[in-house]
């Protein structure tokens, strides 16, 4: 007997082990994405809770006001961003749901947890942070412009609901990370994810 017959023959591989592979590593790498783009966007919204907003309270009324709508134009526009803004709900969904198909509760929980959150993330954005983005943009160019109401409304209500969508999206990163944990506990020893 060859030591390849008896290494096969004392060490039979597992059960379907090739395919669960294959399967666990697409699972990681769902992971890895959801965390990754759910990483960014905490990111960027924490830049403004503690930098961009605060910076420019201590300007005047029309340089806020040019500043936010250069910001809101070139992020407008930003095809990465839009990836990563829709592709961070996107790929934590898929990986809840293949959770839960491959009857891994636990993680599915929690990766499905952090998709809500995400969820609420986006209905702050659309139901207050857009709209005043808007209303902002109506004043055209700001110089000529003589009425400001909006910045106060941009120093309240916009500032408070990026805090809040900061913390929704750290609230759903730790989601993602807790299902990272239960996915290298739960991958087969051998298996990459």
């Amino acid at each position: 007997m060859s030591h390849e017959q008896t290494s096969r023959t004392a060490f039979p591989p597992a059960a379907g082990s090739v395919g669960q592979s294959a399967r666990d590593r697409l699972t990681g790498v769902l992971l890895g994405a959801a965390a990754l783009a759910m990483g960014l966007m905490a990111g960027l919204f924490f830049a403004f809770d503690v930098s961009v907003m605060p910076g420019l309270a201590k300007a005047d009324d029309r340089t806020y006001a040019t500043a936010m709508q250069n910001i809101n134009s070139v992020i407008d526009g930003s095809g990465p961003f839009v990836l990563v803004f829709v592709g961070a709900l996107a790929v934590t969904a898929w990986a809840a749901f293949r959770a839960f198909r491959k009857g891994q509760r636990a993680m599915g929980q929690w990766l499905l947890a952090a998709a809500l959150c995400y969820t609420a993330v986006l209905a702050l954005t659309m139901g207050i942070n857009i709209p005043l983005n808007n209303k902002l943009a109506d004043l055209g160019h700001p110089g000529p412009a003589t009425d400001y109401s909006v910045i106060e409304d941009f120093k309240g209500t916009w500032e408070t609901a990026n805090i809040f969508r900061t913390l929704l999206c750290l609230t759903a990163l730790g989601g993602i990370a807790r299902a990272l944990l239960l996915h290298g506990r739960a991958t087969p020893t051998g298996a990459t994810s």
